[in-house]
């Protein structure tokens, strides 16, 4: 009997110490979730940034924000038939824009231009913004005629954005729909003349922002 005893009692030791010691690994961790993804800086403001992009962004610190897969190198159409070294960023959906160089060396933004419709100035001005927010925003304003080279480019002096002069352009354009629809209205606004935001036959065309054009320095000529 007594060496049954002592065999049952080594063996509860035994399963007791062995119990113990898997009890006494510390826990495991949590299995931890990845933070959320901070959203992409998509602010504009004009004279100063076009998100992370500033006058002394260089090509290799795009690079560096952007990745090498977003950038492309490639002549940027200025109008009238020029073009300009610059840098085609697609970081997503909706996110595009073009960064013109001021030299060849690829070291300072003279501006930003190209943008997709995500890309808002603190206003909420962009691609695609609609003539009714413009105003709101812009208060009374100028916009040249349409049909030449500076059709639809909003004068933001004397408004309440007139701070962004020279260094913010906006262009506007009507739909198709609405030109067929109002055929008057738009014959009325074509041409190299400022109109007044109040004039009538601004509200029935339906326009909406096509262009927006950044620069990073000092107030500079429409592009």
């Amino acid at each position: 009997m007594t060496r049954v005893w002592l065999v049952v009692l080594l063996w509860a030791t035994l399963g007791t110490v062995g119990g113990c010691g898997v009890r006494s690994h510390p826990p495991s961790p949590p299995i931890s979730t990845p933070e959320p993804a901070t959203a992409a800086d998509l602010l504009v403001v004009p004279g100063q940034r076009v998100g992370p992009v500033t006058a002394q962004t260089s090509r290799a610190a795009l690079a560096a924000h952007y990745g090498e897969a977003a950038l492309a190198d490639a002549p940027i159409a200025m109008g009238e038939g020029t073009t300009a070294p610059g840098t085609l960023v697609t970081p997503g959906p909706g996110q595009a824009f073009s960064v013109v160089w001021s030299d060849s060396t690829q070291t300072r933004p003279q501006l930003a231009r190209d943008f997709g419709p995500a890309w808002r100035t603190p206003e909420g001005l962009g691609v695609g913004t609609d003539y009714a927010t413009v105003a709101a925003a812009l208060g009374t304003f100028g916009i040249y005629g349409f049909e030449w080279d500076y059709g639809g480019t909003l004068v933001l002096a004397g408004s309440r954005l007139g701070q962004y002069d020279g260094t913010l352009w906006l262009r506007l354009a009507p739909a198709e729909a609405a030109i067929a629809e109002h055929p008057e209205a738009y014959r009325a606004l074509i041409g190299d003349t400022v109109f007044s935001s109040d004039n009538p036959n601004l509200a029935v065309l339906d326009l909406r922002v096509y262009e927006m054009v950044v620069y990073f320095a000092p107030p500079s000529p429409p592009p």
